[in-house]
């Protein structure tokens, strides 16, 4: 991702890799309704794990179906609203996957995958990053096994608004919340650590060059 200058794709490629891991961690939904029915035997929990299940095997389209299934089956299926708007986040289509992830914070206010997934889409469209902010820290105090994720959320929104020590804090405080045998995590922290020194550097250079 180029820090200079932060074209909305560049960001969305970085971030792929969390929404990805968010999605694995989907649980039953908030709110069953009291009757199976007719022509579907599947509870919504029941369609996000088998939707989970076919997207882990590359079968996009299935889960698809499946996670639409589940919010059909109950409108306040948080998890079935977080699942498609992963999809539509690494798809690209941002747009959809915002209005997704206000309806997952909508049916489980606070939950902390959506919060931080509504970040990230604030930071890939260039959106108000104050709302950004606030949607990371709201996902901090819910704590769990997102703070690492969270964390590489929230010192991207600093890297954006040029508050690199506050970047570079947050980073070593997602390191530290890393689980050891997380390669693939601990790399997406060290990109962004390196972005954050990157940018820093760029910063420092330009008054030099300026007075040449």
């Amino acid at each position: 991702m180029d820090f200079i200058d932060p074209a909305s794709q560049g960001v969305r490629r970085r971030f792929a890799p969390a929404v990805l891991a968010l999605a694995g961690l989907l649980a039953a939904c908030a709110h069953l309704p009291p009757l199976i029915r007719s022509g579907d035997a599947l509870a919504p929990e029941e369609h996000v794990r088998l939707g989970t299940s076919y997207e882990a095997q590359g079968l996009r389209a299935e889960a698809l179906a499946q996670y639409q299934a589940a919010v059909r089956r109950d409108p306040a299926c948080a998890e079935g609203w977080l699942a498609l708007g992963n999809i539509a986040f690494t798809d690209g289509r941002l747009k959809e996957a915002e209005a997704s992830f206000r309806k997952a914070l909508k049916a489980s206010p606070h939950h902390p995958g959506a919060s931080n997934n509504l970040a990230m889409v604030a930071l890939a469209r260039g959106g108000s990053m104050p709302e950004a902010e606030a949607l990371a820290q709201d996902a901090l105090r819910q704590g769990g096994s997102l703070r690492p994720y969270i964390l590489d959320t929230l010192a991207n929104i600093y890297l954006r608004e040029r508050r690199y020590a506050d970047a570079a804090a947050v980073i070593d405080q997602a390191e530290a919340a890393a689980p050891p045998d997380s390669p693939v995590v601990r790399a997406q922290l060290l990109a962004t650590r390196d972005s954050i020194k990157a940018a820093a550097a760029a910063q420092d250079r330009a008054p030099a060059e300026g007075q040449r």
